[in-house]
């Protein structure tokens, strides 16, 4: 009987530990846990709910964004979503570290070389997933209103292939 408190103990510690060592959020809700008294942040957003403001200066204008978690220019996970009008181009790039891309709306056209070339590219369907390692050039463009969700570990930057013609070039 005594084992079997000291294991319910433990389990309950690890929850408490897990709960209340969530990083924070961008948008949250704050909330008690039922039961044990622990106060934590719940994030529970509809599409309709979620706070969209100018893409980072790092893509080409035009692009929105709306940030769900962390910050992708600092250390530590981030989640965000981009909204690219339809005919939005992103040149050749690549980022330090590897991102985890989720199309949630619209078709997403992505493909692998050092200039966007449409003929490389692949349509990717809402639902599609797709990954990109750590410094592999790629480029994306859409044809349609398209929203995807990038996920990963950052800092996260933009390192264009040919920087004189990169976004936001003065």
């Amino acid at each position: 009987m005594r084992a079997l408190a000291r294991a319910a103990a433990a389990i309950l510690m690890i929850m408490v530990s897990a709960i209340t060592g969530s990083s924070a959020r961008a948008q949250e809700e704050k909330t008690t846990a039922p039961g044990i008294g622990v106060s934590d942040h719940v994030l529970r957003l509809t599409p309709a709910e979620l706070t969209w403001m100018a893409g980072p200066r790092a893509l080409p204008a035009g692009a929105s964004m709306a940030v769900i978690e962390g910050a992708f220019d600092k250390p530590g996970p981030f989640v965000v979503r981009l909204k690219f009008p339809a005919d939005y181009k992103i040149p050749a790039h690549s980022h330090p570290i590897k991102v985890t891309v989720t199309v949630i709306a619209g078709t997403f056209h992505m493909g692998l070389g050092d200039h966007l070339e449409a003929a490389k590219g692949k349509a990717l369907p809402a639902g599609s997933i797709f990954e990109m390692p750590a410094r592999i050039h790629h480029f994306g463009w859409t044809s349609e209103e398209t929203i995807i969700q990038e996920h990963g570990t950052g800092p996260l930057s933009v390192n264009y292939l040919n920087p004189s013609g990169g976004p936001r070039q003065q």
